[in-house]
């Protein structure tokens, strides 16, 4: 109620106790809020009149943000912004609106870091609203001696401090707005991230355009397949629909952030790789940075049983059940530790893909399932991977455990073994049938499933059945001591053939997106229902029909599908340019560590459009080999 600049100097006081109880919050590892503080009276320094600070003067010249920010889980209300450093910061910030576009670095600092004096402000460059994140420390991240990190080296397993940051933009309206990211370091130096675009949800009725890939996992064509994209349809989409395995390693930072031995994920994803391929460098694309990502969860988001000294590839590869660690821990009752945290220790946790990726989420499911509408699209994704393991018939693997130690269950891998259920009966199948019955769900006019795990596919990956191992023991019958574990897999139990296909057909589901195998290959079951795969930047183990003539690895059963569709589907040839075989055969699939491939849904034509590039003629431009339409 006093002068205007004694209500100047009590609102800069305000800001300085906030700021210092954020700090506070943030040191302690909190939480990430709902809705981040909106911090209003932004506008370019020229055009504002006030110069109250908010914190101490920073200056341009900090480190980089880790892998630029990204967009998650807009709402008809706003976006939620994303980004990473690695150390603790003293104000992190996301300016929204145009006059953010034509400001200078200097400027976007200035608008970050001081209070405009006069609220709110609409100029001659429009409206900008500043956001402030909410800041903690992620929990698991580590390197180890396999690490490929600029400037350091690792000799052993070691926690590596990331911080995450997210801002709710909200509420915002209509279409897209240009942001930046300003990042200011304890030490008082900032970055001011490049200008991207975000807008919130589109309505019911919209038209959505989204990106189908996966199985990225620094394989040395993903920086091209990116570059491609952008080359082929923009990177301003309505979403990005990664269905699964992101990265290898989930605790390992650098394969997210900054590896120099591959593409990470979010330097590919941001432009900032560089993959040299057949005498072009590929940089990737600002994808994410403008457009919202909605992942599932793949294999290689799941990490092992914890250790303080293995590798970490080693622990990754070294997961065992929830039921057998939970079988142990009632039997020892360990003292000093709380029973979950013992349980998940020695089975399996996706913490470092939740802590990434922690929005979108369900309220049964958490971010491990979910379900939102993107335009018209509704989409589901769902939790359905296994352990991999070797399908090798000596040594511990898919079909057995390895002969020398049978004594000692605690080195069993428990074959292929699922992490979540998702049969009729499970939590996970209940909430989607619920989902698929839902009013959103069915006054979509598309519906589309994604999750990892094919069952129908002629990739290495499709067998065995999707089902729990059937567990076999062999005894001597003179010592009565173990002589072999041996694991099958029942077809006529796959989980998702028997339980969760049905459950799509009757819910007029449109398309089913999976991954795994590095391939591309579609089919269209009898209902209707189109199942896709478009996973091929490297990495492909080749396909297994009649034309390749290849037999998938194991032992002889009718349960495990040498050649073919597990599923008894025929898979269908590209409709526009297949690839053809030496006889001149058109090729049904793409499975090539030369030729990479990514597909587009573009709902507002009603179609999935598949794309090529072989990188061996890289002044080329992607060529459409498939377009089908949605029924």
């Amino acid at each position: 109620r006093g002068s205007q600049a004694g209500t100047t100097r009590v609102r800069a006081w305000a800001r300085r106790v906030l700021t210092w109880a954020v700090r506070g919050r943030s040191g302690q590892g909190a939480a990430l809020a709902g809705a981040a503080t909106v911090l209003t009276g932004c506008a370019s320094p020229e055009e504002s009149g006030g110069d109250a600070e908010i914190l101490p003067a920073a200056a341009l010249g900090g480190p980089a943000l880790l892998g630029e920010p990204y967009l998650l889980d807009p709402s008809r209300q706003g976006v939620r912004v994303v980004w990473h450093t690695d150390s603790a910061s003293s104000l992190q910030v996301v300016l929204v609106g145009e006059s953010v576009a034509s400001m200078t670095e200097a400027q976007a600092l200035e608008v970050a870091t001081r209070d405009t004096g006069n609220g709110r402000s609409s100029t001659g460059r429009g409206r900008c609203r500043r956001f402030k994140a909410v800041s903690r420390r992620l929990s698991q991240l580590r390197e180890d001696s396999a690490s490929k990190v600029p400037d350091r080296s690792y000799t052993a397993v070691e926690s590596r401090e990331i911080w995450q940051h997210m801002a709710e933009v909200r509420p915002i309206s209509g279409g897209r707005r240009p942001y930046r990211v300003v990042s200011v370091d304890a030490a008082g130096t900032a970055t001011v991230s490049k200008v991207y675009t975000l807008r919130p949800a589109l309505a019911a009725k919209d038209h959505a355009r989204l990106l189908l890939t996966s199985d990225h996992q620094l394989k040395p064509m993903t920086a091209a397949n990116l570059e491609l994209v952008s080359q082929t349809i923009g990177v301003e989409l309505d979403g990005v629909l990664m269905a699964g395995d992101l990265v290898n390693v989930p605790d390992r930072a650098s394969e997210w952030f900054d590896s120099t031995a591959a593409p990470a994920f979010f330097a590919a994803m941001t432009g900032r790789a560089a993959q040299d391929i057949g005498g072009r460098t590929y940089h990737g694309a600002p994808v994410l940075q403008h457009t919202p990502i909605f992942p599932a969860i793949g294999n290689h988001e799941v990490m092992g049983r914890w250790s303080t000294t293995s590798l970490l590839k080693s622990q990754f590869e070294d997961p065992q059940p929830l039921d057998v660690a939970t079988r142990r821990w009632e039997q020892t009752q360990p003292s000093g530790v709380e029973r979950d945290t013992w349980i998940t220790q020695h089975s399996w946790n996706t913490t470092s893909y939740e802590e990434l990726f922690p929005y979108p989420r369900s309220d049964e499911g958490g971010a491990r399932w979910y379900s939102r509408t993107i335009g018209e699209v509704f989409l589901v994704s769902l939790f359905a991977a296994g352990i991999w393991r070797s399908p090798t018939v000596t040594g511990r693997g898919r079909f057995q455990e390895a002969a020398d130690s049978l004594e000692n269950e605690d080195t069993w891998g428990y074959g292929d073994f699922l992490f979540e259920p998702i049969k009729r009966g499970s939590r996970q199948y209940a909430w989607l049938e619920r989902t698929l019955s839902s009013k959103e769900a069915r006054r979509a006019r598309y519906r589309v499933v994604m999750f990892h795990r094919p069952s129908h596919g002629l990739g290495w990956n499709s067998s065995p059945p999707f089902t729990d191992p059937v567990q076999a023991k062999s005894l001597d019958p003179v010592t009565g001591k173990l002589t072999s574990v041996t694991y099958s897999y029942p077809l006529a139990d796959d989980q998702i053939l028997r339980d969760v296909e049905p459950l799509l057909n009757r819910a007029n589901v449109h398309l089913v997106l999976n991954g795994h195998s590095h391939i591309w290959n579609r089919f269209r079951n009898a209902a209707g229902v189109h199942w896709l795969e478009t996973s091929n930047v490297n990495g492909t183990l080749g396909v297994f029909d009649a034309l390749s003539g290849a037999v998938r690895p194991g032992p002889t059963s009718a349960d495990l599908v040498g050649q073919g569709d597990p599923g008894g589907l025929t898979p269908i040839v590209p409709t526009v340019k297949p690839l053809t075989g030496t006889s001149g055969t058109p090729l049904p699939y793409l499975a090539s560590n030369d030729i990479t491939a990514f597909s587009i849904l573009d709902s507002g034509a009603g179609t999935v459009r598949s794309y090529m590039f072989d990188t061996r003629t890289p002044q080329a431009a992607a060529e459409l080999f498939d377009e089908f339409a949605l029924r």
